[in-house]
């Protein structure tokens, strides 16, 4: 009896600290999925390159098909408006912020609104 007495505390003690940490780290990341105005290989290209260059963004990727954005980033280093503002300054629509105008004009052609893929 004694020696539960004795080790109850001790389980405790090391048992309650790794509890607390498994509760943290379910929230580590987070997934979000932006809409873009991306079109080709080179969109794709510029706008994870844009999104990776953000601190806490642990992985992006454009889905040409339907133009949407999935990206894992860290809630505690970076949010979703910063992303969305990465995008916009690299040139593309990101949800329902517009893209910077001078970034747009900088776009290859193939990478406007209304004009041909490749």
């Amino acid at each position: 009896m004694k020696k539960i007495k004795l080790f109850a505390p001790l389980f405790v003690l090391f048992l309650l600290p790794s509890m607390l940490m498994a509760q943290k780290s379910d929230k580590k990341t987070e997934v979000i999925y932006i809409q873009t105005s991306a079109i080709c290989g080179e969109c794709k290209t510029k706008i994870e390159g844009a999104v990776n260059a953000v601190k806490g963004v642990k992985k992006s990727e454009v889905n040409l098909t339907d133009s949407k954005l999935m990206v894992e980033y860290s809630p505690s280093k970076t949010s979703p408006e910063k992303i969305r503002a990465a995008v916009a300054a690299a040139g593309y629509d990101a949800d329902e912020v517009t893209a910077d105008a001078a970034a747009y004009q900088a776009l290859p052609m193939c990478c406007k609104k209304n004009e041909k893929k490749h």
